[in-house]
């Protein structure tokens, strides 16, 4: 019986009690066909009440808690909780899955929500962030995904009246999202004074942006916008838990119980209590309510479902009902009826009808019930209880019959003896307890002597003996009804067990996995009329095993739906049925019982039910009836290809190692040689551990894959060519449709598939990013636009992209065993089959998943490949045993016996197949595999005499069979490629070593010839003439590691691993000589100069012996090492050996004897040696790598000219280098072709070949070598030229201020400003007020309070200020950006950035419009110059880190006439966006970020989704920009790099800038880029040249374009002229702008009029005769390129903005800076009309009462007035040495007060006249003083100190005032500081880092308008008492507001910012009268 198979019968779910309301809500609803959908653990359920049915939909792997119906109400979509938990959208009719969407929340899927069409599907995650993503559900594609909040959210919804816009609520908060690109953007709630703020658990949107919400106190919160409008009180007694919106109305339900109808406009429309209806109860909770028609769904916290009548109410239908509370642990199914018996936590014990399916009586106990049984004849159930009691009730009317309490401890399990006399009662005190029944349950006996709980117990049929299981695994057994253990296993050899649900003992041992101790299956079962045992476990999983069940580890059938544990399963009396119960899901399943007889007539029934039937995968142990695995399937499946080194890691590793070395860096270096390498023919196939990949491209040449390399190979020609973008080993190819391009998949930690084309061997697609380890299967669809790979990572994940796109459309794990091949269905595209290790699984796509079915076979075979055949749903796999399987849909119909041995490779004709196996054969087939119509056997008989080679075995392993042009093309394991024939010959076309490694190489001394010699036991003789054929082999007895021509040629030395060598003939390989006097391999092996005389052997045991040829003796031993030997070369006289040791040390022996010799290094490098291939010496330390400890060189060749050294290393390069190659890390040029190390290279005689073979990839490559005449001829587009050396030099050609300030620019966003002043103290709002002593007399007799403000110049009537609309902004950001001013519409606007606002200014009306819809700094712009997108503009923020989130950098993508928002991208770009640019057609965007890694990303900004994103430097890129012809070309400068890019698919590959070319030029730091005709590209560098690029090498150097830096270029898309602006003295030959022609070759100078010593221009731009130029200085200006004139269009301060003053009657202001200037401003003139130098910073302004003077206070502490007429200097003075804060003019002009940073205010009598004498100062401030305002009679002086001190003087006397009565009455005569109860509203909860900086009351006295250190302009009601008092607030500013001022007559607010330097003028908006 020990059959290890699954059982043949199975198991279907029929029904499920139950329903989840607990932890969940809005999770039950009507589908459009009338049924109720619902979920209960992790089954979603469909049910029919009317035919009282139900469906199940299984497609989740753990507890399903939301869920949401589609507005259509035929498909949900439910969301689960686990560790990589997904989203299944699928249909409620078919219950079949539509789409899966994963990889995006951790933790859980909270909510869910479809929009109103139904395309886009929100979720909510349970991680800490609250993720929300939109998805686009049918493609599996996030749209967008942003932090929802930091608390938990309940739920969310789609507006369904506003496009794009979404609700979500939660804990204590309610937020108002936009979708806009790819970006979710929320707005807070704003709860404000109409209700309190706390938790809203559920939400429904209606029209006119209102939102209605419920909230935690029962309350129903209604939201306009984002404000909340109003309350409606009491709807609910508590929380409101779910809101259901439907065409009637509104429904909610509460955790009170009742359920109310609204209507539309949420007036009460009825209400239903649930508790006081007959099924009612008290304590009823209502989790969710569906409200349809006439009909209400309503789910409760106690998993119940009702369905109410709206009309009759008062009798709801209870529809379906479980259990709640708790764990659900009792279950026992009735002897002799259908029912089941279950009892939980709850409290209830429940009877359901396993007939009818319903619920037929329920009870409540006393106590949580923890088991069941009921009595042999029915009569009785006994129940046990969590407080160790029993309860035995009778099962008719659930009377108690008795309740005993013998125990403290839980009773765990209970059973009644199969005579009825006896119940045992297990408990966890150790203990069963043995009762008498009829003696009314008197105890009769105990079992002692389990060391634990007991858990499981069987009685013996004879009621003589009971076995227990216990916690700690013991299985005792016991004698009754005395209890005695029995200890003698004698007696129990004929027992037999009436049940057996003992989880241990050897009958169910193989219930148990092979190596596992865990104590996780909780109940089983066994059936034993079918000999079949039902197992439940921790994890949810129901399996079925045959019975009885020895051997551990055996095959089973697996059943999921129960999410956590199940905590018991048993067969119903007659075996139809299982019931199991799950302890945390409160639910009971029931499934049917289906025997082998009925499985079949099943298949044929329904598709859906096979589905349930998920066939065990976990089990493939070692069944018994597996035939032997193939030796090489064997050997395939356990190879990992796993890596010591990938090389994608090098450049870290390089940049690691790279600190270490710098400063051997700076010395000057080697240069690399000027010859190169060109790789010309490959001798190789790997054929030996891949398959299916050879085939004919269109043009009928044949393209196949070795080493790293993709080879197309003409054999007409007999040539071949290279695709050499892959890095490492290649294991898959595969063919498009039109076989044009080519898939390749290669190893690597993040392995990438290249797709490219086969004429042009350029890449069209590289998809990354989601295999590990490797990519082994490939197939392309039928149409060509999807391809298929499979990974070699535990779970063999399979992708299926949109390769031109680079976009994954669906991923899942393939299988825990190997998959060897994948193949598209060629008719259903979203259809695939994989074959493997035992399996052949049929996939469907869904969404972003697939799902997977294994395909039905009798035993589980190997299956090597696979195809499909004439229609859909045939298919054909190839076996390991060599039979062919037929299958339709998922059957096999019947097998086919084609080759002895496996079946590697079978590929589909038009009219049948072509297969070919291990048994060397190729048959040809007709369609059905019915006949084989022809044979051929590969044979060394039938090699057609045009062979390129030999055959080295008959009937070698077939790997790859494909047929095109009338020929079959085969490839083998061998390594041999050769096309048969249809009428039979065989020709030989390409052929390399086999498996095992390549080391041993020799090149002939006077032919074109090479031999090699391999670990696969073979020596051959390869041609390098054009004939690249194989000219010989010989097979030898061991394999070799080393070979050596003579010097004539005539003889050839093996080296063999034994320690063997042999000398053959050259020509025809047969033995001359042979010696064996070494134990160990041999290492290498030389032939003297000359005549050949002496043969040096050098062996692994560390000797070297030299052998005289001609007499064939041993002559010499050299000792002297104690490790290997690795090299050996003789000197030109043949007297000098000089030899390399595996520990790195250099030894010289004297031959013939072999005598050490010491040499001195100085007399070594004067020796001429005959062949140089050693890796050590003073000639050769250059060669070494950077990451030396990582990586070897492995050998070396010097060319026979001694000019150029080759090297070989452990990475697979191939490098050139100048020999001699002294000094370290010299200079070099590279070649990628092997894949891991490269063992060996030799040049060839004449040095025109170079041979290199690699150890694992068993290749021999032969490369062209190209001297430099060739290189000059064309200086064409090489394929492989080398990529420069590893240590970028230091010189970068110079600094420069400016460009080492942009590039350590750090970039805060402003929501984590800090102070801008050094504030200390207690902030106001958190300041303890003290009472004030004084109570105010009564009213009557006081005088009125006076006006706390002098209002003078406000007209009759005063008006409140409602809004301010910006008007104007003076400032432009040229400072730190660059490139940011352009024309719009044919030159009549232009368009520039400051602070967050894009600003177009209109040429002619000097008039200025905005785009304000960034939230932070924008740091870039650039325009659209597509014609189809006129006025498109990006402009790009700062931001902080990428986690999309509100204050994650972002573009913004608008239009500038309207300003109308197109996109918003939201990017991973962690701290700003320092470039943008668009590509030729304009669909396409490319942003370079700030991040560490400073990341380029290409959008395609109209969907706002990403295309291809990648690290790009690993220092700060400072532009990136399109090639203005091109959409996938483009490139990137900054600090000493250049790169070109190409986005290939999703992917960009980049190459670095090749400098080689020009003698001594070297990298610069790059700044600007320009692009001319016929590729082109122009860089302008830090020493003022600029570089000519051409593809991407350096052509040309444009020496000193400019005298400094290149900051920018333009390049004119009309006539290709180039503009260039750079940093530079203006003198008269020119200046810092240029104009250029197309070829960089001619310009013209222009001077700009700015009176600067040194211009510095960041932005050119060139539109209709006219240049535009952006300078540091905050100009913009623009110059006419006839005339050269200028005009400043624009100006702007060059550094923080401090001070204010406006004139007292006109609209014009002075503001003053740290630059040094004041500047006077026209409002309605909209420009500057002076600016005054004062050649220091300075801090404040202001003007006197009558405006004809002005005060300038000064940051070193002088203060100056000038007169404003003439602008001379009235008086000036210095009294103190630290900044002047504020100055102030009295308002009757007598005093003028000065208050500065000590600490002090000094007050001077101006009527005194200029001489400026100090009359008095007000000390004892404690801190600098803030601002100043005077009384309005002139006799006070109110402070604000940096102490958050306000505080009033006496003037002129000084003297504090410290009564609050006097201080209330003083009137004042304006109002700017930020400090007073009257303005203690103005501080906000959030100011701890930062504060309000400014404030100003308006002239009317009725707003105060504050700026603070976040950026943001605030206007308030005055006086303001209350704390956070309501406000409007105005963005715009970056981080500081340094000063507010309103001008006369309020028309106007002026603010002055910090750290944008600009000042933005704000258009007061009065409320009408």
């Amino acid at each position: 019986m020990a059959d290890r198979t699954a059982p043949n019968c199975h198991l279907r779910l029929e029904w499920v009690y139950g329903y989840r309301g607990h932890q969940c809500r809005n999770n039950l609803y009507y589908t459009a066909a009338k049924e109720i959908v619902y979920f209960v653990a992790g089954v979603g359920v469909v049910y029919n009440t009317r035919e009282h049915k139900q469906k199940f939909y299984l497609g989740h792997n753990d507890d399903i808690i939301s869920l949401a119906l589609h507005p259509e109400r035929v498909l949900v979509a439910t969301g689960q909780v686990g560790k990589d938990p997904y989203v299944c959208v699928w249909d409620s009719y078919t219950v079949q899955t539509v789409s899966i969407l994963k990889d995006q929340h951790t933790h859980g899927v909270a909510c869910l929500a479809f929009d109103l069409d139904g395309q886009c599907l929100v979720s909510v995650g349970l991680d800490s962030k609250n993720t929300i993503c939109v998805w686009d559900w049918r493609r599996g594609k996030v749209l967008a995904a942003a932090p929802g909040h930091t608390d938990r959210i309940f739920d969310i919804s789609w507006d369904l009246y506003q496009p794009n816009k979404l609700v979500s609520c939660g804990v204590k908060h309610i937020k108002f999202w936009t979708l806009c690109g790819n970006a979710l953007t929320p707005r807070r709630g704003v709860f404000g004074r109409s209700g309190e703020l706390q938790t809203i658990l559920c939400l429904a949107c209606a029209r006119d942006e209102l939102t209605y919400s419920g909230a935690l106190n029962g309350d129903i919160y209604v939201w306009k916008g984002v404000n909340l409008l109003r309350t409606i009180q009491g709807a609910h007694g508590s929380g409101i838990f779910s809101m259901n919106a439907c065409e009637e109305g509104f429904a909610t339900g509460g955790r009170d119980g009742c359920i109310r109808l609204w209507d539309l406009t949420f007036k009460p429309i009825t209400l239903i209590d649930l508790r006081d209806t007959d099924q009612g109860y008290k304590g009823l909770s209502v989790r969710s309510v569906c409200w349809q028609g006439d009909h209400i769904l309503v789910g409760t916290q106690d998993s119940e479902i009702f369905e109410v009548v709206v009309h009759d109410r008062s009798k709801p239908f209870l529809i379906m009902q479980g259990h709640c509370d708790g764990e659900l642990w009792a279950l026992a199914v009735h002897p002799s009826k259908p029912l089941a018996m279950t009892g939980s936590d709850d409290r209830s014990i429940r009877i359901w009808s396993l007939v009818d399916h319903a619920l037929i009586a329920r009870c409540n106990m006393e106590e949580p019930i923890r088991c069941a049984a009921v009595s042999t004849d029915g009569i009785h159930l006994a129940l046990g209880m969590k407080d160790g009691s029993f309860t035995v009730l009778r099962v008719r009317d659930m009377t108690e019959v008795v309740h005993i309490k013998e125990r403290k401890e839980a009773v765990h399990e209970l059973k009644y003896s199969p005579d009825g006399a006896l119940l045992a009662v297990g408990s966890s005190e150790r203990v069963v307890d043995i009762y008498g029944v009829v003696q009314r349950y008197k105890k009769v006996g105990e079992c002692v002597g389990a060391s634990s709980y007991i858990t499981h117990m069987d009685w013996a049929t004879d009621s003589k003996f009971l076995q227990t299981n216990d916690g700690s695994g013991r299985r005792l057994f016991f004698r009754m009804p005395s209890g005695k253990e029995v200890t003698n296993r004698e007696e129990l050899k004929l027992v037999q067990w009436a049940s057996w649900t003992c989880a241990l003992g050897s009958e169910v041992m193989g219930v148990w996995p092979k190596y596992s101790q865990t104590n996780d299956i909780n109940s089983l079962d066994a059936n034993f009329t079918n000999q079949v045992l039902v197992t439940a476990d921790d994890y949810g999983i129901v399996k079925l095993y045959r019975f009885p069940c020895i051997r551990k580890g055996a095959k089973f059938r697996k059943y999921l739906g129960h999410s956590a544990h199940i905590t018991s399963a048993r067969w119903s009396h007659d075996y139809q049925w299982v019931i199991t119960i799950g302890g945390a899901d409160h639910a009971l399943f029931q499934w049917r019982f289906v025997t082998e007889r009925k499985t079949k007539e099943a298949y044929h029934i329904a598709p859906q039910e096979a589905l349930v039937d998920s066939n065990s995968e976990e089990s493939d142990s070692d069944q018994s009836d597996v035939p032997e695995m193939d030796s090489e399937i064997e050997q395939e499946t356990q190879q990992t290809y796993r890596r010591q080194i990938y090389k994608e890691d090098l450049p870290q590793l390089k940049q690691q190692c790279g600190e270490k070395h710098r400063a051997v860096a700076l010395k000057k270096r080697e240069r690399a040689p000027q010859s190169s390498l060109r790789l010309h023919f490959i001798h190789g196939y790997r054929g030996y551990d891949c398959r299916s990949n050879l085939f004919y491209t269109q043009t009928g040449e044949i393209v196949y894959h070795v080493a790293a390399v993709g080879v197309v190979y003409n054999r007409q020609h007999n040539t071949q060519r290279f695709y050499l973008g892959h890095d490492d080993d290649i294991l898959s190819l595969a063919i498009h449709p039109l076989k044009d391009y080519i898939a390749t998949g290669q190893v690597g930690r993040d392995s990438c598939v290249h797709v490219w084309d086969a004429e042009l061997l350029k890449p069209l697609a590289v998809l990354r990013g989601f295999h590990q380890l490797g990519v082994c299967a490939l197939d392309f669809s039928a149409d060509g636009k999807r391809l298929v790979s499979v990974g070699l990572d535990d779970h063999h994940t399979i992708i299926l992209w949109d390769w031109r796109k680079g976009e994954k459309l669906a991923a899942m794990r393939g299988s825990k065993d190997k998959i060897f091949s994948v193949k598209m269905n060629p008719y259903l595209p979203d259809k695939l089959i994989t074959a493997g290790v035992k399996h052949l699984k049929f996939w469907t796509r869904a969404g972003g998943g697939l799902i997977g079915r294994k395909g039905i076979m009798g035993k589980a075979e190997t299956m090597l490949c696979a195809a499909y055949g004439w229609t859909e749903e045939m298919a054909f796999s190839g076996t390991c045993s060599g039979d062919i399987c037929v299958w339709r849909d998922m059957l096999l119909i019947k097998t086919v016996k084609a080759h002895d041995g496996p079946v590697f490779s079978m590929h589909a004709l038009e009219k049948g197949f072509v297969t070919g196996g291990k048994d060397g054969i190729v048959a040809l087939w007709d369609e059905t595999f019915e006949r084989c119509l022809k044979t051929y056997a590969i044979k060394r008989a039938v090699l057609a005499p045009g062979s390129k080679g030999l055959l080295l075995e008959d009937n070698p392993s077939i790997r790859a069979i494909s047929l095109g042009h009338g020929r079959i093309l085969v490839g083998t394991k061998n390594g041999e490629i050769l096309e048969v024939d249809k009428a039979g010959p065989i020709t030989l076309l390409v052929q390399g070593h086999m498996e095992r490694e390549v080391w041993g190489l020799s090149t002939h001394p006077h032919l074109p010839v090479c031999a090699s010699v391999s670990d696969d036991k073979t020596l051959r003789i390869w041609d390098l003439s054009p004939s690249h054929c194989m000219l010989a082999v010989r097979k030898l007895k061991k394999g070799g590691r080393c070979c050596c021509y003579s010097p004539d040629g005539k003889a050839l030395a093996v080296g063999l691993n034994d320690g063997s060598f042999l000398i053959v003939n050259g020509d025809t390989l047969e033995d001359l000589v042979a010696f064996h006097h070494r134990k160990d391999l041999i290492t290498d092996i030389r032939f003297s100069p000359g005549v050949g005389k002496y043969l040096a052997v050098a062996s692994a045991d560390s000797f070297v012996d030299i052998y005289n040829v001609m007499s064939s003796k041993r002559v010499g031993v050299c000792k002297g090492s104690n490790t290997h030997i690795t090299h050996l070369d003789w000197d030109k006289r043949g007297k000098l050996l000089q030899v390399n040791t595996a520990a790195k040390e250099q030894f010289f022996f004297e031959a013939p004897r072999g005598k050490k010799q010491t040499i001195p290094p100085p007399e070594v490098e004067k020796m001429e040696w005959s062949s140089w291939t050693c890796v050590l010496g003073a000639s050769v330390e250059g060669i070494s790598p950077v990451i030396s400890d990582v990586t070897e060189v492995t050998s070396t060749c010097l060319s026979a000219d001694g000019k150029v050294l080759a090297t070989g290393d452990d990475l697979g390069y191939v490098k050139l280098f100048r020999y001699p190659v002294k000094g370290k890390y010299a200079k070099f040029k590279r070649y990628i072709g092997h894949s891991c190390h490269v063992t060996n290279v030799r040049w060839s005689h004449d040095d025109a070949l170079l041979v290199s073979v690699g150890g694992a990839d068993t290749c021999v490559m032969v490369w062209r070598h190209e001297s430099d005449a060739h290189l000059c001829e064309g200086r064409r587009e090489r394929q492989g030229d080398s990529e420069e050396s590893d240590i970028d030099s230091e010189d970068d050609g110079g600094y420069d201020s400016d460009v080492t300030r942009e590039n350590e620019m750090t970039y805060i966003i402003k929501a984590l400003a800090t102070n801008v002043r050094p504030m200390m103290g207690v902030k106001p709002h958190l300041q303890n007020k003290e009472v004030s002593v004084d109570d105010r007399p009564p009213v009557s007799r006081a005088l009125p309070m006076p006006e706390k403000l002098h209002t003078n110049n406000v007209g009759k009537k005063k008006r409140p200020i409602e809004d301010l609309v910006l008007e104007l902004v003076f400032g432009y950001r040229g400072n730190d950006c660059r490139n940011n001013v352009h024309y719009l519409n044919e030159g009549a606007d232009i368009i520039y950035h400051t602070a967050s606002v894009g600003i177009v200014l209109n040429l002619t009306t000097a008039s200025q419009s905005f785009y304000t819809e960034h939230s932070d700094d924008i740091l870039c712009l650039t325009i659209n110059q597509h014609p189809k997108f006129p006025n498109v503009v990006a402009t790009g923020q700062v931001g902080d880190t990428g986690d999309m989130s509100a204050t994650s950098p972002s573009i913004h993508v608008w239009e500038a006439v309207c300003k109308t928002t197109l996109a918003v991208l939201r990017c991973s770009h962690a701290a700003g966006v320092c470039s943008v640019s668009f590509s030729a057609t304009g669909k396409l965007l490319l942003s370079t970020g700030l991040d560490t890694q400073h990341t380029l990303t290409i959008w395609k900004w109209q969907e706002g989704c990403q295309v291809a994103s990648r690290s790009g430097h690993t220092q700060r890129i400072f532009v990136a920009e399109f090639r203005p012809d091109s959409d996938t070309h483009f490139v990137s400068v900054g600090v000493k790099h250049v790169r070109f890019w190409t986005l290939a698919g999703g992917a960009l590959l980049s190459r670095k800038g090749v400098l080689s070319t020009i003698p001594d030029a070297r990298m610069q730091t790059m700044l600007s880029l320009a692009f001319g005709a016929s590729n082109l590209t122009f860089t302008g560098t830090i020493s003022g040249d600029v570089c000519v690029w051409k593809e991407h090498v350096l052509v040309r150097i444009v020496a000193k374009a400019h005298s400094g830096p290149v900051f920018t270029m333009y390049t004119t898309l009309k006539d290709g002229l180039i503009v260039t602006g750079g940093k530079e003295r203006p003198s008269k030959e020119g200046g810092a702008l240029k104009l250029w022609d197309q070829e960089l070759k001619r310009c013209r100078a222009f001077r700009l009029e700015t009176g600067q010593i040194i211009d510095c221009v960041r932005s050119v731009c060139r539109g209709k005769g006219k240049i535009l130029v952006g300078t540091r200085n905050a100009e913009i200006i623009e110059v006419g390129e006839k005339n050269a004139a200028c005009s400043i269009l624009v100006n702007g301060h060059t550094d923080a903005t401090w001070g204010l003053g406006t004139h007292p009657t006109r609209d014009v202001f002075l503001s003053a800076a740290d630059d040094g200037t004041v500047r006077l401003w026209d409002i309605n003139e909209r420009k500057m009309l002076n600016k005054v130098n004062l050649g220091g910073a300075v801090r404040t302004v202001c003007y006197s009462p009558e405006g004809d003077m002005v005060a300038i206070g000064m940051k070193n502490g002088e203060f100056i007035i000038l007169l404003v007429s003439s602008l001379k200097i009235w008086g000036k003075k210095r009294d103190r040495r630290s900044p002047i804060q504020d100055i102030r003019f009295s308002p009757d002009s007598h005093y003028l007060a000065v208050g500065s940073s000590e600490a002090a205010v000094d007050l001077y009598d101006l009527s005194l006249g200029p001489q400026l004498n100090r009359v008095n100062s007000c000390r004892d401030l404690m801190s600098f003083v803030l601002t100043m305002d005077f009384s309005a009679d002139s006799c006070y002086l109110q402070l604000s100190t940096g102490a958050y001190r306000r505080l009033v003087y006496e003037v002129p006397s000084g003297k504090q005032v410290t009564e609050a009565a006097v201080i209330d009455r003083i009137t004042w005569a304006t109002w700017t500081s930020v400090l007073g109860d009257e303005v203690l509203g103005i501080w906000s909860r959030n100011s701890d880092r930062a504060d309000v900086t400014c404030a100003c009351v308006s002239h009317s006295g009725l707003n105060v308008a504050t700026g603070d250190d976040f950026g943001m302009l605030k206007l308030f009601d005055f006086p303001c008492t209350d704390k956070f008092a309501r406000h409007k607030r105005f963005l715009g500013h970056s981080a500081h507001v340094t000063n507010v001022r309103f001008t006369s007559g309020d028309r106007y607010l002026i603010s002055a910012g910090a750290d944008d330097r600009s000042l933005f003028v704000w258009k007061c908006v009065h409320t009408p009268h």
